[in-house]
């Protein structure tokens, strides 16, 4: 029976040493190009794959990676979870999506089986969890990612950096002759309340608008609520004339409603969404949005859980740049 090719033998073959040929599966430090070539030729040569039953045992954890997250059938999410297998598969992790309908009870299950089952780590947006139900995963030891717009404690953070991207959305609906702004926000119960919200308001105030109480509306972040927002802020004595949105999702079913109510995009109101999904430039009018990119931010986290798991113990936190995206909704 022929035995196992190790990565002694793919370094051997190579010419590198075993952490060079570690540092080409993982992707985590630069190799030369020419290096990282006879790496990946031992490779194809040996059959090398990565023994994950062994490292298993080793660690006394599996080789599974939990992506919870509220809603998969954003494409947001989808993105993320691609991108996240991606990153993680030639080091043998295998990502595991979990879906949480935004439920703090499915949040807190999943919590509890990841740690139950001891997985490699946990990569999770959170949606009405609250820092001390990350406790019992950080005693363990698990590392633990989490993508959100505010921080959840001493964890590693991926966080989206809207500042610029905010204020080129404003100056594009103040150019419009757009003044009296909206929002379809979040639930008022989601952890954190609803940074993008509070982000807006105090920009606006920079160009002279307001972002009164009555012209927010709350919601899940679902397209029945953008929908429902959307013709309860048609139903406002002073309409808004702007309408921003917690997501793309949002927009879109905002868009449903006024095409009910024959209400002309962007003429008669400007419409914003947030993440720039994939629908955002195939729905009519194309959605003008904020693009906060899944595929960086599944980088970002794929690095920081792989630090993780290589010893790092401080926590990190790494802002994604987001940017303004002008298409036809203003």
């Amino acid at each position: 029976m022929r035995e196992r090719v190790t990565m002694a033998d793919v370094a051997r073959a190579a010419g590198v040493s075993s952490a060079t040929v570690s540092y080409v599966l993982s992707g985590k430090r630069p190799v030369a190009p020419e290096t990282r070539a006879a790496v990946e030729a031992a490779i194809e040569e040996l059959s090398f794959t990565v023994d994950v039953t062994a490292r298993s045992l080793r660690t006394g954890r599996s080789s599974l990676v939990a992506l919870i997250v509220p809603d998969i059938a954003n494409p947001f999410f989808a993105q993320l979870a691609a991108t996240l297998q991606e990153e993680l598969r030639g080091l043998g992790l295998h990502v595991v999506v979990c879906n949480t309908r935004a439920r703090q009870d499915e949040e807190r299950a999943l919590l509890a089986e990841a740690l139950q089952q001891r997985f490699a780590g946990v990569i999770i947006t959170p949606f009405r969890l609250n820092p001390d139900d990350f406790k019992p995963l950080v005693d363990a030891g698990m590392p633990v990612v989490v993508s959100a717009d505010v921080s959840f404690g001493p964890i590693d953070l991926v966080t989206p950096d809207a500042r610029v991207a905010t204020r080129r959305a404003l100056e594009r609906v103040a150019a419009a002759q757009r003044r009296r702004i909206a929002m379809i926000a979040g639930p008022r119960d989601a952890t954190g309340g609803d940074p993008r919200l509070q982000h807006l308001r105090a920009v606006a105030l920079q160009f002279g608008m307001s972002l009164p109480h009555d012209l927010v509306v709350r919601g899940e972040h679902t397209r029945e609520a953008g929908a429902a927002g959307f013709g309860e802020l048609m139903n406002r004595r002073y309409r808004p004339d702007a309408v921003f949105c917690g997501n793309d999702v949002i927009a879109v079913g905002a868009l449903d409603k006024a095409h009910e109510l024959g209400i002309d995009i962007p003429g008669d109101v400007a419409l914003i969404g947030h993440d720039d999904a994939s629908f955002a430039s195939l729905v009519r009018p194309q959605l003008t949005t904020i693009r906060y990119p899944a595929a960086e931010v599944g980088r970002a986290a794929a690095r920081l859980l792989t630090e993780r798991l290589d010893g790092r113990k401080v926590h990190k936190t790494v802002h994604v740049k987001a940017e303004f995206v002008a298409r036809a909704s203003v």
